[in-house]
């Protein structure tokens, strides 16, 4: 089963992509991280998200490009955050992709669906700013809105977290039903 969360910076989308993984029982925990650590940003926000899963037993994979060369063990449950860093990745790291980034990505999407019981993927709504960009950004955001829809367009379950909660777009909300107190999904139809 694939699910894809999306929503903006700081929606809580990495927080309910955890509880998902974790609502599926005793499976192998396995935390694909993308981002590259090239500044101390990213180095902070690595370690905020470390602290995030500690108690989750997660097991981390660093994978910044090649994706489809991953191997992992037989029932586990995959996070792989997240495909804004994995685009910007795969087109402008050295041993990246480059103009065959949307393919990349999306093969190895395919590899690891096929390795994994369950594959939650976070992705970024980056589209609704209405800043005009210069060519290569807009060139990244071209990519990432193509893997986005081919995400979607194989994904069992598409949510979308908004100031923390989740809108379902596809799928069954009641798969992730919270427990009484905690936050409830939306059906967006």
């Amino acid at each position: 089963m694939i699910t894809v969360i999306t929503g903006g910076s700081g929606s809580g989308k990495s927080a309910y992509a955890e509880e998902i993984v974790t609502k599926f029982g005793d499976l192998n925990r396995i935390y694909i991280a993308t981002m590259f650590p090239f500044d101390k940003e990213s180095h902070e926000r690595i370690a905020r998200h470390r602290r995030m899963r500690a108690e989750k037993n997660f097991s981390t994979i660093e994978c910044y490009t090649g994706l489809k060369k991953l191997k992992i063990p037989e029932k586990s449950c995959v996070l792989l955050e997240c495909m804004s860093n994995l685009t910007a990745n795969e087109m402008f790291q050295k041993n990246g992709a480059r103009v065959h980034t949307v393919e990349e990505i999306l093969e190895g999407i395919d590899c690891l669906h096929v390795q994994a019981e369950q594959l939650v993927i976070v992705t970024n709504e980056i589209f609704s700013d209405g800043i005009e960009y210069d060519a290569e950004t807009k060139r990244y955001q071209s990519y990432l809105g193509q893997m986005n829809q081919e995400l979607s367009k194989r994904a069992d379950c598409v949510v979308e977290i908004v100031y923390g909660i989740p809108l379902f777009y596809k799928g069954n909300p009641e798969k992730f039903k919270e427990k009484e107190g905690q936050r409830n999904g939306t059906i967006v139809e």
